[in-house]
Order: structure tokens, then C-alpha cells, then sequence
């Protein structure tokens, strides 16, 4: 059977969490059995990148939970994460599965049509990301926003788990799944709560539809 998403909810912890530590933001989450959780740092030098995944991996392990990597296959490989997650501008699909082997987790990001059917016929992917859904604030240079219909559109055509992205937050998570996907990749809704484990229950409550 492929990769499919446990929980409606798919959490990114990082550099660009409200100030909050990902290593203590990603406690409370594995805390609540959230079994899945990504690790986003794009303005951390790769010593400390290397140290703040593998600890992250220890963790996960002790909460049964799965890391995926953001963009470092290598770094992946390095602290025997579950996957990777890729953008466009990344290493290609198939060649991260060469080095993280059969098993691994390998999702990739897409912006567009062309781009989404891309990563459906690539069969080293085993999801698919697509946004931004909404506006966002935690990309510096975001894609233009796709909104619901245009994520109604990718779920009918994507033949791989789906996880949208991009502002997405309590209130329109619901649309969200309702519009196709699988699960909803969340950064600021739950990093700059006031209580990120009421936040992240909140959004799996209303996820469920």
C-alpha cells in the first residue's frame, strides 16, 4: 500500500515559527500524537540544521511519529529521517529515492498545473503538496495563491495523496479538506498560537469532515 496521511493535519516546525524553538514546538505536537511532523529550516546553517534534525528524529522515535525533511535529502539520510520533502527547485524525486532507498517518504511541492502534473507521473513521489491555497506569511516570495477552487481542480487531477498549503488556519481548514485534500500542511496557525496544542486540536476537530 503507498503513503497515505494519518491525521488531516501535516505540522511544520522551523525557523519561521512565530520565535518559538522547533524542537519545543514539535514536543507539544508529538506530545498529542501527531504522527507526522516536518522539519522547515531555510535560514539555519547545515552544522546545526544536522543537529537540530537529529535530535528531532530522537524524539519522533520515542513518540512513534515519522520526521520528514525539508529540501535535505541530505540531512535526511544523515539522522535516518522517514523522508524528505521537495521543492521545485530541489534534487529530483527519483534521485532522493536513490539515496533514502524504497521505503522512504518523498513528497514535492507544486504551484501550478504543469507542475502538479509533473509530480503525478513521477513515480518516485509518494504525495503532492500544492499552494499556495491562500495568502501567506511564511514564505518570502510566495507563488500566486491558487484558492479553493484551483485546489478542487489539483485534487480531481492528483492521483497521490494531496496536502494543501498556504494560510491555511481553523476557519478554512474545513473548505479545505472538503475541497479534496488529503491533509493540510499548517505552520503559523499552530506556531503562533497562543497554545499551539489547543491550536493543533482545534484544526484536527474541524478537519474532520
Amino acid at each position: 500500500m503507498g503513503f497515505e496521511f494519518r491525521c488531516p493535519i501535516y505540522p511544520i516546525v522551523g525557523d519561521t515559527t512565530a520565535g518559538r524553538s522547533p524542537l519545543d514546538l514539535a514536543d507539544q505536537l508529538l506530545g498529542i500524537g501527531l504522527p507526522l511532523l516536518q522539519l522547515r529550516l531555510k535560514q539555519t546553517p547545515s552544522g546545526r540544521f544536522v543537529e537540530i534534525a537529529a535530535e528531532l528524529q530522537r524524539r519522533c522515535t520515542r513518540h512513534g511519529a515519522q520526521l520528514i525533511v525539508n529540501d535535505r535529502c541530505d540531512i535526511a539520510a544523515i539522522v535516518g529521517a522517514a523522508g524528505v520533502h521537495l521543492g521545485q527547485d530541489d534534487l529530483a524525486p527519483a534521485v532522493a529515492r536513490r539515496i533514502l532507498g524504497s521505503a522512504a517518504i518523498i513528497g514535492q511541492s507544486t504551484h501550478d498545473d504543469i507542475q502538479l502534473s509533473r509530480a503525478v507521473d513521477d513515480a518516485a513521489v509518494d504525495y503532492v503538496a500544492f499552494g499556495p491555497i491562500f495568502d501567506t506569511t511564511s514564505k518570502r516570495d510566495p507563488d500566486p495563491v491558487r484558492g479553493l477552487e484551483g485546489l478542487r481542480r489539483a485534487a480531481l487531477r492528483c492521483s497521490r495523496p494531496l496536502v494543501a498549503i498556504g494560510g491555511i488556519a481553523v476557519d478554512n481548514v474545513a473548505d479545505v479538506i472538503r475541497a479534496g485534500a488529503k491533509a493540510a500542511a499548517v505552520i503559523g496557525a499552530i506556531a503562533a498560537a497562543a497554545n499551539p496544542t489547543t491550536a493543533a486540536r482545534d484544526l484536527i476537530e474541524q478537519a474532520k469532515v
